[in-house]
């Protein structure tokens, strides 16, 4: 239990980080608006070639969501020059390995290669982008495979639909408010026309970016760049306008119902501002604080000195919008949900009202100093470290420098955060109960 649950918290805990040593690249503009970073490192003979395209859950009309998940799948169906089901084979028996995953606010596809194919990874990347082929038999497969993986991932798993209640419940008006993955009727009531209508608006070079790092020379990198990716034509710019919320300033009590638990839960969310915020770092810090590892305040409290919980877990669920915060808690025993909500609360409202310890401020700054110099220790890592903050922050220098904003937090700023965001007023307390009979 504590695996599935904490392995699915930890999917959406986006914390990025840059290696020791200093990472170089080089990045430009294509004439059709494709941003391209090069990062060159000839410690072993391996290349990434991937793609992040700005588009996520978030992008979508309503009655019509899940549709950047769904591509997600649907972009390995085949394209003009590669037969349908094809994908996996030439890639695995070429040496590589590759996938794609979707958040509200991107996607992201690669290759993992042996250097010597460089040339296939960007071949590929460009045939998705300018050749897929987008029919209604690729919809209709595809759309078995997104049941099949909400039922696994979502309604059939214990736990599946933490976010699901947290989100809906912390937004009201933003798209955040629906699941990344959509709703199946939305999907089914899809036309094959609007399918099409959706690639041609967000997956186009102006709305994207291309990363290749490893064993690469420069130059050569960048005229087959310029073969596979200059003749794709730029796309018609993508205005984003979505609602913003209004602050929550009374604590909201709610309850949500999961078939498939028998312990429930309680979870407390806020609503936090965007990751680029400098505020969405500091309470990255909180969340270590209180729950990272078995000395962390929530956990030695509630788990091991009071025995009132299972589990208990602190994330700051990042998003390129608005974050939402939200403590985790599995009772034991005869414990009630409200005890875990009053011993939570006690514990966040020290960080409110008083600074935490220098020994714990310390631990916390080499927690993130580790962080920071194991975190792109793969060719594959620093790829999609460099085409998100490109993509999403708008500063692809953050590959260096994100651990100075981390180092330059002080006792203080901590304190002020907690009290800016984490108020009792501003929280949703969601009882995450099992269904009648369960």
């Amino acid at each position: 239990m504590k695996n599935s649950i904490f392995s699915l918290l930890s999917l959406f805990t986006l914390t990025f980080c840059a290696t020791a040593q200093e990472v170089d690249f080089r990045e430009y503009d294509l004439d059709n608006g494709l941003h391209v970073i090069l990062h060159q490192d000839k410690s072993a003979p391996v290349v990434t070639t991937s793609v992040m395209y700005h588009v996520g859950g978030k992008d979508r009309e309503d009655g019509r969501t899940g549709f950047a998940h769904f591509f997600e799948h649907l972009l390995f169906e085949g394209t003009e020059n590669i037969d349908k089901g094809k994908w996996f084979e030439i890639v695995s028996s070429n040496g590589g390995s590759n996938n794609a995953n979707t958040t509200n606010d991107r996607t992201y596809y690669y290759e993992n290669f042996p250097s010597n194919n460089l040339k296939l990874g960007l071949w590929m990347e460009s045939e998705r982008m300018l050749h897929p082929i987008i029919g209604q038999d690729g919809v209709d497969t595809q759309n078995e495979v997104v049941k099949e993986e909400l039922r696994m991932r979502y309604d059939n798993s214990p736990y599946g639909q933490v976010i699901n209640a947290v989100s809906k419940n912390v937004f009201s008006k933003h798209p955040y408010k629906d699941p990344n993955v959509g709703y199946m009727e939305d999907l089914d009531a899809a036309t094959l026309q609007e399918f099409q209508g959706y690639f041609k608006k967000y997956y186009v070079p102006n709305n994207a970016v291309l990363v290749v790092a490893g064993d690469i020379e420069i130059a050569q990198t960048e005229k087959l760049i310029e073969d596979y990716f200059g003749p794709i034509p730029k796309g018609a710019e993508i205005d984003r306008d979505f609602p913003e919320e209004e602050p929550i300033t009374e604590e909201i009590n709610t309850e949500f119902f999961d078939k498939n638990i028998q312990i429930p839960a309680l979870i407390n969310a806020y609503r936090t501002p965007g990751f680029a915020d400098r505020d969405a770092y500091v309470l990255n810090m909180i969340s270590s604080y209180l729950s990272d590892g078995k000395s962390s305040k929530l956990y030695k409290k509630l788990v091991e000195d009071q025995k009132q919980a299972l589990q208990i877990g602190a994330f700051n669920v990042a998003q390129e919008d608005y974050g939402a915060y939200l403590v985790f808690g599995l009772p034991l025993g005869e414990t009630a949900l409200d005890t875990l909500a009053v011993e939570i609360e006690e514990e966040i409202a020290n960080v409110r009202n008083s600074l935490i310890s220098e020994r714990d401020y310390e631990k916390l700054q080499n927690q993130f100093e580790s962080s920071y110099v194991n975190s792109n220790s793969s060719v594959s890592g620093i790829a999609g470290s460099l085409a998100t903050y490109y993509l999403l922050y708008g500063d692809t220098d953050l590959i260096n420098e994100e651990i100075d904003i981390y180092r330059s937090i002080s006792r203080e700023e901590i304190k002020e955060v907690a009290n800016k965001y984490l108020k009792p007023n501003q929280r949703v307390i969601i009882d995450y109960l099992p269904e009648a009979g369960q």
